[in-house]
């Protein structure tokens, strides 16, 4: 064979089959036999062949390829389900491409525009907020969109999210039966939807017993803005006997401040619940009590979602809320009895 890139008719002449046989072979989702797979990727691995990406695309008119945009990875709930994301797609012959994006308007429409020029297949929006333009214009392009822990007020969007408001609803219940009174919480941006939520839950919450919050910061998701909403609810006065913060990120922070500027130690001075149970909140360090977001059935459902209307087999969109456990630790007072 003359030397150069190796092509799919080069490795159908070593196999004994057909070149339309090795394209089936190397196109996803399409069966072929397990021993006919079996030649065709011996002999493609013996000459170095690589199939075509973007060739195939052109015959088939899917870059098998999904658009991300993400705000921010600071947030370890994000850098870990982009993992079971980008895990799950590669599961169904799909492949990620991630764009980062400040969470307004014209940032996230200059993005999809890049994301469009690359002929994705579908975009998820994770923890980036979708306007009414931009989801017009996907749906007049015949692009399929899905939020990723961001819900929207438009039904027409798929979305899928935690049950942010009951996971409130079950912080302020843990907090009220362990004989809490003076509780505070520091909010995920009441601008996005699962703060928005979270808070609204645990209000709820905290009313349907009788209570009433010492106090309401809206932190906006910041690490910072979350240590200085601490340190300003022990600066004087009245000071609280528990805190619920928007995200263990957040969460995080108000630990090492309680610890180590306030010699405080969570869970015997002060309690503390986050909310997202990533890896880090079960560090000795941490021990963070917190509501779980189950990542995987979340990563799960959007996947299945998305790839349904790439698929034309999900033409209606659809709201999913997936309600995960509270994870009890040592940073707050388990109330007497208490069982999960």
């Amino acid at each position: 064979m003359a030397s150069g890139k190796v092509t799919a008719q080069d490795v159908a002449q070593a196999a004994g089959v057909s070149q339309p046989t090795v394209s089936r072979v190397f196109t996803p989702g399409v069966t072929v036999s397990a021993a006919l797979e079996t030649k065709v990727r011996e002999a493609a691995k013996t000459l170095g062949y690589r199939p075509n990406a973007l060739a195939r695309s052109l015959i088939t008119g899917q870059s098998m390829t999904i658009g991300l945009i993400v705000a921010y990875l600071d947030n370890p709930f994000y850098t870990e389900a982009l993992e079971k994301l980008s895990h799950t797609l590669r599961e169904r012959g799909y492949n990620i491409m991630i764009f980062m994006a400040a969470n307004h308007a014209s940032d996230v429409d200059q993005v999809v525009d890049d994301l469009l020029d690359h002929q994705v297949d579908g975009i998820i929006l994770a923890s980036v907020s979708a306007s009414s333009a931009l989801t017009d214009r996907l749906r007049a392009e015949g692009v399929p969109l899905i939020l990723f822990n961001r819900g929207h007020s438009d039904r027409s969007i798929s979305a899928v999210t935690s049950a942010n408001y009951t996971g409130g609803r079950k912080v302020a219940e843990f907090l009220v039966s362990g004989g809490h009174q003076r509780i505070a919480h520091i909010s995920g941006w009441q601008g996005a939807s699962t703060g928005a939520d979270r808070c609204a839950g645990f209000l709820a919450g905290l009313e349907a017993h009788g209570a009433q919050p010492l106090s309401v910061t809206d932190a906006l998701f910041s690490r910072e803005a979350a240590a200085a909403a601490t340190r300003a609810l022990f600066s004087g006065g009245v000071t609280p006997d528990a805190i619920f913060v928007g995200n263990d990120h957040m969460a995080f922070a108000a630990i090492e401040v309680l610890r180590f500027e306030l010699g405080m130690i969570p869970g015997q001075d002060v309690s503390v619940i986050g909310y997202d149970d990533v890896a880090m909140a079960s560090w000795a360090s941490f021990d963070l009590t917190t509501v779980r977001q189950p990542a995987n059935r979340m990563v799960q459902a959007v996947v299945s979602q998305l790839l349904s209307q790439i698929e034309g087999k999900a033409p209606d969109a659809k709201h999913i809320e997936i309600e995960g456990p509270l994870i009890v630790r040592g940073s707050a007072r388990i109330p007497q009895g208490w069982t999960t």
